[in-house]
């Protein structure tokens, strides 16, 4: 029987035979002349000189045997609007699409930049540019002003198109006004700006620069546009890592190299096949959005279910509605949802039937072991932890699912996956370290197919950030620390950024974070390290109660404080307790769900927080600093 140690073993030992095997899953015009160049490392060319198209192999390919099977469905619970495309259905649009960018004068190598609310448009925008060869870059919908522009500076796109508004828990969100302002910050604004009127929000037009998606839908009529092959390290996309500071950080992708990885991701890791449904409750905005909702699914021949709304609304019930509705066999979601579902009636976990489904994986941020085995144990589904990135495109560490079935470790995403070379190394030396001795996690150049290929115009900055960090060789950083057990699994402990110098201790936050939440009166933490004058550091605790009648007055915050310090002393040790338990009914994330620590620890220490235009809910770093004076 194959074992999911020996393929790994096979891809580090002979990956060219093993990646060659696997460009099969996909057509090429041309065939590659080598499988691999690395000759001028840490930089990686996959495939080299094979032609392929993104596009054809998402949709084209697919029409001579499921051109009716559901391609595309879209759900969206902010405008209760519903609509199926078939594979048919989708290959037109997307034409009509494509159609459009070019009587914009979009070439190929021309950058896209796409702004868009969760709509099919966005998708048909997505894959035209695949389509003729341009580069797209998709940013957030609704990211303020400011980091709009700087990413239209840095990606000169020829046409943005975007929409007049999204829409998130029941409140319109007006992208153009966001979108004007930026092209008005903006040194290299684009000459042309598409525009979606979804009718959510009034929009004014500047003459000249903005079109009419509806109005170019219909000028274009059914023309039909050829794919554009290109070679395999032609870039695809341009996708910005969030949170970036300065200059922004683009992440470029390349085309074949992309699509073998996610084509063979569909079955080693998410079990998926053709015909199959699979609903990612990610953004486009985000890689989780441009790998599983977009490229993955429809490599795969799958049918994708794209979703505007949140977890909790029309109740929280509804993302099991549409596991039930769509018949779901593997769906992708991220702990910060399943932690939303935990604070609500569970009976809604029950409610719908989940039988089509096999697999529920979670991946964006670590997944606690008390939310592991809440989620699991309430639909009664296997619960499959993986760890990536923005940069790598696809899952670093997963149990490979479609290899072999082993047994999962709650706390773990699993064994290195295929391709990468895995390694838990001390920081200061560069030497690897013993099975639970903790290290940073570094991966050994190459980069498996998929993964980033530089930083967007900028190569050196790509070797001095991700590849510079050890004494002893080139090596990629995951700025991540972990530690391996002695069956080699691996666990993540939080970035090497979130550590805690204690009076000497280092203490990963993602640990403190983890004893906290197996507090039964906790639903979600945040831990941060504060400067103290005597320590160097202490760790603070923000946390959100299941039942915040808990912590009604004075004496109940004392009570519950002492609790969840003694159960961080029985599991950690002294060094490890929190010095305060701060109480809050939200936590500030940005809009894809990541917690603003460095804001958080800001406030905690009187500092300025500063840009906060991503933050979700701007009240709620009022409440944790009427929580801190408290």
């Amino acid at each position: 029987m194959t074992t999911t140690r020996a393929v790994h073993a096979r891809s580090l030992v002979d990956p060219d035979a093993f990646w060659a095997e696997q460009a099969r899953r996909i057509d090429w015009q041309t065939p590659c002349e080598q499988v691999l160049d690395y000759s001028r490392p840490p930089f990686a060319r996959w495939f080299v000189g094979g032609r392929t198209n993104l596009c054809h192999n998402a949709v084209d390919r697919h029409l001579a045997k499921r051109a009716e099977q559901p391609a595309l469905v879209h759900v969206s619970t902010e405008t209760d609007q519903r609509r199926s495309y078939s594979y048919r259905e989708l290959h037109a649009e997307v034409n009509r699409m494509a159609a459009v960018l070019l009587a914009l004068g979009v070439r190929q190598g021309d950058r896209v930049l796409i702004y868009m609310p969760m709509i099919p448009e966005a998708v048909f925008a997505m894959l035209a540019c695949t389509r003729i060869g341009a580069v797209h870059s998709v940013v957030f919908g609704g990211f303020a002003s400011v980091s709009l522009a700087a990413r239209i500076d840095d990606a000169r796109p020829r046409v943005v198109v975007s929409a007049d508004a999204g829409s998130r828990g029941g409140k319109v969100v007006p992208y153009k006004p966001l979108l004007d302002e930026a092209l008005r910050l903006a040194q290299n604004p684009p000459e042309k700006v598409l525009l979606v009127d979804r009718g959510l929000a009034p929009m004014e037009r500047t003459p000249g620069r903005d079109e009419d998606y509806l109005a170019w839908r219909e000028r274009v009529g059914g023309t039909q546009v050829p794919c554009e092959w290109l070679e395999s390290s032609a870039p695809s996309y341009i996708l910005y890592t969030s949170g970036t500071t300065g200059k922004p950080k683009g992440v470029q992708r390349d085309t074949g190299g992309y699509a073998v990885a996610l084509a063979t991701s569909m079955e080693y890791i998410f079990c998926g096949k053709p015909g199959d449904t699979m609903f990612c409750t990610s953004d486009i905005g985000w890689v989780v959005g441009h790998s599983y909702i977009v490229y993955g699914p429809l490599l795969a021949g799958m049918t994708t279910v794209l979703y505007e709304g949140t977890p909790v609304r029309p109740d929280a019930g509804i993302l099991w509605q549409l596991v039930e509705q769509y018949r779901v066999n593997v769906m992708f979601s991220a702990p910060t949802a399943i932690r939303v579902l935990k604070k609500q009636d569970p009976a809604w976990l029950t409610r719908y039937d989940l039988s089509s489904l096999r697999m529920l994986f979670l991946a964006g941020e670590p997944l606690d072991e008390p939310t592991a085995s809440w989620i699991q144990s309430a639909i009664g589904k296997p619960v499959v932890d993986n760890y990536w990135q923005t940069e790598t495109g696809w899952p670093i560490i997963a149990l490979q699912h479609g290899i072999e079935a082993l047994p999962a470790k709650l706390g773990s995403p699993g064994l290195p996956v295929y391709g990468y070379d895995v390694r838990i190394v001390d920081e200061q030396t560069g030497a690897e370290c013993a099975p639970g001795q903790k290290g940073v996690v570094a991966i050994e150049g190459p980069l498996p197919p998929g993964c980033m290929s530089t930083v967007w115009g900028d190569d050196e900055r790509f070797v001095k950030t991700y590849w510079s960090g050890f004494p002893d060789r080139q090596r990629y950083s995951t700025f991540d620390w972990g530690v391996r057990d002695e069956d080699g699994y691996l666990f993540i402990l939080g970035r090497t950024d979130d550590v805690l110098n204690v009076a000497g201790h280092r203490l990963g936050t993602r640990e403190i974070e983890e004893s906290i939440a197996s507090h039964p009166a906790v639903a979600e933490v945040a831990v941060v390290g504060i400067a103290d004058p005597l320590k160097g550091q202490v760790a603070l605790a923000v946390c959100i109660l299941r039942d915040a009648g808990r912590a009604a007055t004075p004496q109940d915050r004392m009570a519950l404080e002492g609790e969840i310090m003694q159960t961080v002393d029985r599991q950690l040790g002294a060094v490890a307790r929190p010095s305060r338990v701060v109480f809050v009914g939200a936590l500030p994330k940005t809009r894809s769900g990541k917690l603003l620590r460095r804001a958080i620890q800001a406030v905690a220490e009187g500092r300025d927080p500063g840009d906060l235009t991503t933050i979700e809910d701007p009240s709620a770093l009022a409440q944790f600093r009427e929580a801190l004076q408290g």
